[in-house]
């Protein structure tokens, strides 16, 4: 169902956090036609009923399930009233099959006529695609540059920054072609800032809030250059003490805007997202020498 361009070009490249409370839906409703739902049916049926390490308990549950819609309310699966409509069908999101929230969608398959909506919350949607897809967005992991790079000293501004290259939009799309339903969205993830959080109380960062917002160019920080000694980051780190025999832990998150579009160009936003990493950073005392 899903395709794009996934992944971060980072070293390692993590998932997305949203900001509040909201989480991608973690199953939802898809439709299936006639003979795709009796084949799904029989095959699972077959699958446990002719297993004998199967329990009896869930032999008898498959053969209840296969009756109902072959032999019981339904007859073969509806087989006869093909191109009229369709199975509507509970689907979990394989990379959260076991969570609370993938158990929400427990209504048994059911028939919806064509030209009718399915009155069921979570139906699958281009928004419900784009939330879907949200979930597969892949972003590259946040280790900053910093200069000096090995090791600063105290009281002496270090500059941080992104990656220009590295840091740039990414895109997951969605689709679904099934039972006559032929749906896609599209979900892309957007760099627009930087939050840095130095380890210890004893910094201060620039600017004084930690944000660094992304420039013009779709940077975020900007590159020590030789000449800028005296000049203050736009990004960065002073720290006021040593690490020690130490480190001190910065942690860089990277917030994302995110947005969607479906194939006929409507779209909207989704929450943002953050994805953060800490790394180590020694501070080292000013050596003073005495002539």
């Amino acid at each position: 169902m899903f395709s794009g361009t996934a992944k971060g070009s980072g070293k390692t490249a993590g998932s997305l956090a949203p900001v509040g409370n909201w989480t991608p839906p973690a199953c939802w409703y898809e439709p299936y036609s006639a003979d795709e739902f009796a084949k799904s049916t029989e095959e699972g049926y077959d699958l446990v009923a002719n297993n004998p390490d199967q329990p009896d308990y869930a032999k008898n549950a498959v053969a209840q399930f296969r009756n109902h819609y072959k032999d019981g309310k339904y007859k073969n699966y509806n087989k006869d009233k093909s191109g009229e409509g369709s199975w509507w069908v509970a689907t979990r999101d394989p990379d959260r099959w076991l969570t609370e929230e993938a158990q929400k969608c427990d209504k048994q398959p059911f028939w919806v006529e064509n030209g009718k909506p399915p009155n069921v919350q979570n139906a699958v949607t281009p928004q419900v695609l784009a939330e879907l897809a949200y979930n597969r967005v892949k972003v590259p992991d946040t280790e900053i540059s910093l200069a000096p790079a090995n090791a600063t000293k105290v009281n002496l501004a270090t500059w941080a920054w992104l990656d220009k290259a590295e840091f740039k939009p990414v895109s997951v799309t969605a689709r679904l072609d099934a039972a006559g339903v032929n749906i896609q969205a599209t979900t892309t993830a957007k760099p627009v800032s930087l939050k840095l959080e130095p380890g210890t109380a004893d910094a201060e960062t620039y600017p004084a809030s930690g944000n660094c917002t992304i420039n013009a160019d779709g940077s975020i920080g900007e590159p020590y250059a030789k000449g800028k000694a005296d000049q203050t980051p736009p990004c960065g780190i002073k720290y006021l003490r040593s690490s020690g025999h130490g480190t001190y832990k910065l942690k860089a998150t990277v917030t994302w805007q995110i947005s969607w579009t479906e194939s006929g160009g409507a779209g909207g936003e989704l929450p943002d997202g953050t994805f953060g990493a800490a790394q180590d950073v020694t501070v080292q005392e000013v050596q003073a020498v005495n002539r």
